[in-house]
Order: C-alpha cells, then structure tokens, then sequence
C-alpha cells in the first residue's frame, strides 16, 4: 500500500510556508506528509515567521525514518534568486517542482499529491494553469477536469483560466461531451456514486430562450446526446438562479462555461472550506481552493484550513 503524500511548496513569494507548517501541527497523519520544495528557501521562511518546527532536508523518500518529523525533497535552487523574486528562475523552479511530484505519482511512488497555490504569472497561454499543465504530462488535452469540491455541493468549469472575451469561441459540443464524460468517469470511480449534473447556459438567462443562441445550438443538444449515454445531466438552467436552494438539492455537481460563473457563488456559500481536484489524470492531484495571498505573506494571518482538508481528503482515497 502506497502510503506518502506530497505536497509541493509552490509559489516562493506566498503564505505557503505558514499553511504548510499550520497544516502539519493540526493534521493526525504526520507519517505520512513530506514536502517537495527547496530546502534553505523553506527553512529560512518558517524561521522568519516563527513558526518553530523541526525539518529534515532529503534527496530520496528512502530517508524518511522519524516519522514525527517534516521531511523536505529538496528541489535545487538558486537561493538568492527567490528573494530578488527573478521571474525566471521561479518558473523554472516551480515547474521543477510539479515535474519530480508527476513523477513520483505516475511511478506510484506516492498516492497523490497535492501543490500548494502558484501565481498564474508563471504559466503561457499554453498552460493556463497547473491543470492544463499537468493534463498536457497525462496525454489528456481537453479531457481534464477541474473540480471544486465540498462534501455539500462541487462545481465545474468547463473553460478554467480563460480570459471572458476567449470563452464564446471555446464552448463547443466536443469540449462539453469530454469534460463531463470525464466529470462521470472519474466522480464515479473517486466517491464510488454517479454525479447528479446540473449544467448552466452561457449567457445571461440563458438567452432567453432564442432559437439562435448557444444554449439552444450546442448546450442543449449536447445534453440531450449525453444523457443517452447513461449521464445523469440536465439543462442548461440559468446561472443567476441554479445556486438557490430550491435549484441545487438534487445535483452532486454544477457544471458552468467559465471560471467565475461558478467559482464566485461556490466560494461565498463555502469560503475556505473546499478543494481544488483535477479529474482525468493517471493520479491524484489536489490543491487548496485559494490563491497565493501575497498581501499577508509573513504575517502569520494565513488560514490553513483547505490545506488541511486537502490532506484529510487524499488520505481517505483508497490506492
């Protein structure tokens, strides 16, 4: 049984450091936890925070023998740079990071692992982000699945880190019937039920219902071919009503077209009680469902609680 579960450091310039250690005091499975980042750089940071805690620097999982103690795979780097916040260097260095957990995971090394917020600045229009980043190592273009999970209610974009005005031109029925076979797949295999599916339109209530409009010529359509293959999916409804009560009971998951359509109400109802999932890859990768909050780096204000769960989470996967 693979028991290790690592958590990438992430961003250099973020309150990582303090909700790694936050995490590891108040979390039961210490034996378990190792963190892959650089050494000095992490050490150097939980000291100037205060945060006193013993850690242990290793280039290998077979150094891991006092169990009670955080182990740190060191990621080469160099140290200077992260505090002249050298751009470059940091890429290099974050996406080494993803690169030796990928690794670890598709060797089942680990049983997952789960990365800590990066800031988006790192990635090109390639990779929008860690999801498409990994999706792109997996093979699975356009199959991958973010998912924001709460034992209540998870929700889905479909198009993640896209900028609105490129959104349109993304929606179509293709992309629609492989995320949510992806969503039906993978929810099912993770949480051993089908997902009851609730898919939002795109525009403001839902165009009104015209005959030319996307919800009436690729969402509904798409729809309709995907519950004749066994998906328990219906809509589209519109958006500014389906988060009510009355609307939600009933759906494991709501499914929107952008970003923000559903992780805006996702986070008022929930805050920082949930995870970030990517469905469709060969592993388990999980994040916190929050960003890098450079504003309070340093201050010992941070809120460790989706790390936390996060962790918890992963833990009670089956291998």
């Amino acid at each position: 049984m693979i028991k290790f579960i690592a958590v990438i450091a992430g961003e250099p310039n973020s309150i990582n450091s303090e909700i790694i250690v936050k995490a590891w005091k108040k979390i039961k499975i210490k034996n378990k936890l190792f963190i892959i980042g650089n050494y000095k750089f992490l050490k150097n940071q939980i000291n100037k925070i205060g945060l006193n805690i013993k850690i242990i620097e290793i280039n290998s999982l077979k150094q891991i023998k006092d169990l009670k103690k955080l182990y740190i795979l060191n990621v080469p780097f160099k140290y200077k740079s992260l505090f002249e916040n050298n751009v470059l260097d940091t890429k290099k260095y974050l996406f080494k990071c993803l690169d030796v957990a990928h690794d670890l995971a598709i060797n089942k090394k680990i049983k997952g692992f789960i990365n800590a917020p990066i800031n988006k600045k790192i990635f090109s229009k390639k990779f929008l982000g860690v999801t498409e980043y990994l999706a792109n190592k997996n093979n699975i273009k356009n199959k991958e699945v973010m998912m924001i999970y709460n034992k209540n209610l998870s929700v889905v974009p479909l198009t993640t880190h896209m900028e609105i005005k490129n959104v349109t031109n993304n929606i179509k029925s293709s992309l629609i019937r492989e995320k949510i076979l992806t969503l039906n797949r993978s929810y099912s295999k993770l949480f051993k039920k089908k997902p009851k599916i609730a898919i939002l339109g795109l525009n403001p209530h839902n165009s009104e219902n015209r005959k030319d409009s996307v919800e009436n010529i690729i969402i509904k359509p798409t729809v309709e071919k995907l519950i004749k293959l066994g998906v328990n999916i219906k809509g589209p409804f519109p958006s500014d009503t389906v988060f009510n009560n009355k609307k939600k009971i009933g759906y494991n998951v709501i499914v929107g077209m952008y970003h923000d359509q559903v992780l805006a109400p996702f986070k008022a109802l929930y805050g920082y009680d949930a995870i970030n999932i990517t469905l469709g890859l060969k592993y388990l990768r999980i994040s916190p469902d929050h960003g890098v909050a450079q504003d309070i780096v340093g201050l010992n204000k941070a809120n460790p609680q989706s790390l936390i769960s996060a962790v918890n989470f992963l833990n009670k996967i089956n291998d």
